[in-house]
């Protein structure tokens, strides 16, 4: 009886191992499945460290458990010499190989870093791809807002929500900034994680090499609407490309400018894909220095002026202002132009000296002011 009731226990322990592959298959690694040259270099950087560190990590968790069972306290095989203090072989294998892993991860890294750069032009678009001359790349301008984003198209005139298309084996040059939040644009099957801030611009350089879907999306925490910041990158032959933006520019959105711009910039979850016809020209550069608002000066322009100032090319407080008419000082305004405040010099009540007849002595009699007593002493009182 004991033995069938072992065995089904057995079996039961079994099914969390038989289920886990297929919890495994749930998951979609697209950092390790990119189609785009940019992220296909970074993975197989990713996996080039993570394989040279494993030249470490293996062999020392192999001689842990072999130290363990060799030298146990009940193998009569066991060799103890109380003489040994020193192995110049074995001070070699310790400290050779780390250096030798760490000088091959530091060249590799290096070089990466200066090849993966996101401000570097592109030289290839794939291994063994290189760009043909004169090869103009495509300008994107990408805005993050309050929770979507915002694609821009200069050269095309249109602007989209939420979706990014491309056209494969182009470069594409973007532009990323953001509006009130520090936030990350990351497509992981097209390249790495770049930041978007405020008032700020960045620059990322990609290529996609496949048609394909995927998405991309904000890495970093901006707030209750985070999850849902998200967009949907699609990889299009240069036909679909083409005829995808014909499709944009025929939306019903109609044009995109600073009078809608503003109820776009508004914070909202879960934006669908919107589609702008096109686009008022400057709109990227006028949310880079934070002057979409009409009348707000833009802030290279109020850096222009200062770093001017600075210098003595324009007078100081005499200069015209960059927007509107120059103030006039309240000194040479009229009475009725200045308003009204409070008087706040106005005697306290109730027994100010002399407040109600003004040939009271004792609105001469400063006796009121005296100097700061010790303490227990009597102050003077005042008849």
């Amino acid at each position: 009886m004991g033995r069938p009731r072992s065995d089904r226990i057995r079996r039961a322990l079994r099914l969390p191992l038989l289920a886990l592959p297929a919890l495994l298959g749930g998951c979609h690694m697209v950092v390790m499945n990119p189609t785009g040259d940019i992220a296909v270099q970074q993975r197989n950087l990713i996996l080039f460290a993570t394989g040279i560190m494993l030249l470490i990590i293996v062999p020392v968790m192999v001689l842990t458990v072999l130290f363990a069972w060799r030298y146990r306290r009940g193998n009569p095989n066991k060799v103890y010499d109380p003489t040994f203090d020193h192995s110049t072989t074995l001070e070699l294998v310790i400290w050779a190989c780390p250096l030798l892993i760490i000088i091959a991860l530091s060249v590799v890294t290096w070089t990466s870093t200066h090849l993966l750069d996101p401000f570097r032009p592109l030289d290839r678009l794939a291994a063994g791809k290189p760009i043909a001359p004169n090869t103009k790349p495509l300008e994107v301008q990408v805005v993050a807002l309050d929770w979507k984003w915002l694609f821009i198209y200069p050269e095309q005139g249109i602007a989209t929500v939420n979706e990014l298309a491309l056209p494969v084996d182009v470069p594409v040059h973007f532009s990323i900034t953001s509006t009130s939040q520090f936030s990350t644009f990351y497509a992981p099957t097209m390249a790495g994680m770049i930041y978007a801030m405020p008032g700020m611009q960045s620059v990322l350089n990609a290529v996609l090499n496949a048609p394909g879907e995927s998405w991309g999306y904000s890495g970093n925490y901006t707030g209750r609407g985070h999850t849902d910041m998200r967009f949907k990158l699609r990889g299009m032959t240069p036909g679909d490309f083409n005829r995808w933006v014909t499709q944009v520019k025929a939306s019903n959105q109609g044009m995109l400018a600073p009078t809608n711009y503003g109820a776009l910039e508004k914070p909202s979850i879960k934006v669908p894909v919107l589609h702008f016809g096109s686009v008022m020209p400057g709109l990227f550069d006028r949310v880079v220095n934070r002057c979409v608002a009409p009348g707000t000066p833009c802030t290279i322009d109020v850096m222009r002026r200062d770093m001017a100032r600075s210098r003595g090319d324009v007078p100081g407080r005499s200069a015209a202002p960059l927007h509107g008419d120059t103030p006039t000082p309240a000194i040479f305004k009229a009475p009725k132009d200045k308003g009204t405040g409070p008087n706040v010099t106005k005697p306290a009540k109730p027994g100010a000296p002399g407040e109600r007849k003004q040939g009271d002595p004792r609105n001469r009699d400063l006796s009121a002011t005296q100097p700061s007593l010790a303490p227990g002493a009597l102050r003077t009182v005042r008849v």
